[in-house]
């Protein structure tokens, strides 16, 4: 796996203009350009690309090494949608990014983790070092840790760290405990880690989303119903030949074939149904949004970003894009 972090949250957003050039189709109808960095479920989009289910006349796929890149050229015009996290997406509409979700790719359950050296009462945490990557995915675990704990944040030592050093950390010692993901928190298990506190205590709130830029949903719709069925089709092979997907999917996710599947362990990935029920409007998403719209404020994670809007827009969520009945061919 890419020792890039995907949930670190970005700074400088009211910058991101200013990013790299990417080279831009001069056609007629140019296809939707998809950003993504290599994760997990995002690698749904290359498979169905390698198998011949994504036609790069309608859809190209951008590879971007962090999503700091993926906001920057969301926000120059240089890509028209990008596979991040739902506190991405956040950010990104707070910094003038008029992104909306087309399609929810995971939710975690249990694979992010809170992790000691030995079994620890929660109660016990006070006064411990805690590496937390310093972002809306770290605010909240560590904000459940420290409710389940009756602990306040002033009640610990936090050591800021990104994912990708989580397992490294751990096993240097420089914390007590260790807020991680997967990867890294196979790595962390593998050392002796003992999991504290997990995902499935939030439920719903650290989550992989499809963002499209908006004036792309009138323009481009085509493009985007083509790349969530080849999303939701490649997910189908994965089920149906697990050995073939974890085949195809070891190189870019760069481990073996047969550690593929654990890298998805700990993510709740939706199909085509439950996608409809998290994208309706006043379903689970627009709830779960709310809530981390919230903490993001609290935490002052949107400071530098100027006024939080009064409530979350109507329009974030669009299923629109869903294809009408599962097994259809993008």
């Amino acid at each position: 796996m890419s020792g890039l972090s995907r949930r670190q949250l970005l700074g400088g957003l009211l910058g991101l203009g200013a990013g790299g050039s990417l080279t831009a189709c001069s056609e007629p109808q140019p296809p939707l350009r998809l950003g993504s960095i290599v994760f997990p479920t995002y690698e749904y989009a290359f498979l169905a690309r390698e198998l011949g289910w994504l036609d790069e006349r309608e859809v190209r796929l951008i590879e971007l090494p962090a999503n700091t890149f993926s906001l920057r050229a969301l926000a120059a015009g240089q890509i028209d949608a990008c596979q991040l996290t739902l506190d991405e997406v956040l950010t990104a509409r707070v910094a003038g990014i008029d992104l909306a979700v087309v399609m929810v790719l995971d939710i975690s359950a249990g694979a992010d983790a809170i992790y000691a050296r030995e079994p620890l009462a929660l109660s016990r945490l006070k006064g411990k070092r805690i590496a937390v990557e310093s972002g809306a995915s770290g605010a909240l675990m560590l904000e459940g840790l420290l409710n389940a704990a009756g602990l306040k944040a002033s009640d610990i030592q936090t050591v800021p760290i990104t994912l990708d050093r989580s397992a490294e950390v751990f096993a240097s010692g420089e914390a007590d405990v260790v807020v991680s993901a997967q990867p890294w928190a196979s790595r962390i298990e593998a050392g002796g880690g003992v999991r504290l506190f997990d995902s499935r205590a939030i439920p719903n709130l650290i989550v992989d989303v499809l963002a499209v830029r908006r004036e792309k949903l009138a323009s481009q719709p085509d493009a985007l119903r083509h790349v969530v069925a080849g999303i939701l089709r490649a997910r189908q092979h994965q089920v149906a030949q697990p050995e073939d997907a974890s085949r195809r999917m070891s190189l870019r996710l760069q481990v073996a074939p047969a550690q593929v599947p654990e890298v998805f362990m700990g993510l709740r990935i939706p199909g085509l149904a439950e996608n409809r029920q998290l994208l309706a409007r006043g379903g689970t998403m627009q709830q779960s949004a709310t809530q981390l719209l919230r903490l993001m404020h609290e935490q002052g994670l949107l400071r530098r970003l100027g006024n939080l809007p009064p409530s979350l827009p109507d329009d974030l969520f669009d299923d629109r894009y869903l294809p009408s009945t599962l097994g259809m061919a993008p």
